[in-house]
C-alpha cells in the first residue's frame, strides 16, 4: 500500500512540474517596413531573435514622386515584415532593429509591436513560440 501512495505522490509531482514548466510565454507580432533590396537581411535579422514564423508582404509607399526627389528617395517599393517573437526577446530586437536603421547605408525602415492577446490550441502556440517541449511532448 506504501509503494502505490509513493507512486500517485511522484505522479502527482511530475504532473504539477510539467504544468509549472509550460508557463506561458508571451508572444508579440513584431512588424517591419523596410525597402524591397533590405528585406532578407532585415528578416534574417530578425529570425536570429527567434522568430519561428515570418510573412513578407510586398508593399508600395504613398509619398508623391516630388516628395521623393526631394528627399533624395527613388525606391517606393517595400516589403513588411510580419514576425512573431517571444515577448522577452523584443527589447534587445527592437534596440538592434532601431541601430541597423540609422547605420546601415540605404537601410532605414520602421518597425512596431503588437502584443498577440491568445493563441489557440496548444500545439499552434509552441509552433509560434519555438517552444519544442510543447510540440514534442505531452
Amino acid at each position: 500500500m506504501s509503494d502505490d501512495n509513493e507512486i500517485k505522490k511522484t505522479a502527482k509531482r511530475q504532473k504539477e512540474q510539467k504544468t509549472t514548466n509550460l508557463s506561458p510565454i508571451k508572444l508579440e507580432l513584431v512588424v517591419t517596413v523596410v525597402e524591397k533590396k533590405k528585406a532578407d537581411f532585415y528578416a534574417d535579422l530578425i529570425q536570429s531573435f527567434g522568430a519561428n514564423v515570418q510573412i513578407k508582404v510586398l508593399s508600395k509607399g504613398t509619398a508623391s514622386e516630388s516628395v521623393l526627389d526631394y528627399l533624395g528617395l527613388a525606391e517606393t517599393d517595400k516589403i513588411t515584415l510580419f514576425s512573431v517573437v517571444r515577448k522577452d526577446k523584443i527589447k534587445p530586437l527592437m534596440e538592434t532593429l532601431e541601430e541597423k536603421f540609422r547605420t546601415i547605408k540605404k537601410g532605414r525602415g520602421i518597425s512596431a509591436v503588437v502584443p498577440l492577446s491568445s493563441v489557440i490550441g496548444k500545439l499552434a502556440f509552441g509552433f509560434l513560440s519555438g517552444e519544442q517541449r510543447m510540440i514534442e511532448g505531452d
